[in-house]
């Protein structure tokens, strides 16, 4: 590995660590009243509809099958890791078959 892009791996975790942690220092000033805890449960379903809707329009049907079977188990079970499983579970099996 060159040594620059070992330098920018690190400065991006720097700067990725830098982004966790400033956001857990500012939120503790933050009231946490029910609308704020409905948004902070709500973040992570909007980010991977953020991530994959792209995906999902620009990809074929493996790509939207696995979109809707992700959006389908983190519905079901309210976990977003077991849907992300899924959904690449899902890719994975609809790009074998199709």
């Amino acid at each position: 590995m060159r040594a620059e892009v070992a330098l920018l791996t690190l400065m991006l975790g720097a700067i990725c660590y830098g982004c966790r942690v400033g956001g857990f220092l500012l939120m503790r000033w933050v009231p946490l009243t029910p609308r704020v805890q409905s948004w902070l449960r709500s973040m992570p379903m909007a980010l991977m509809g953020a991530i994959l809707a792209p995906l999902a329009v620009q990809g074929g049907p493996a790509e939207v099958g696995g979109l809707l079977l992700a959006a389908l188990v983190m519905r079901v079970s309210g976990n977003e890791f077991a849907g992300a499983l899924a959904g690449v579970a899902g890719v994975a099996v609809l790009r074998a078959t199709l």
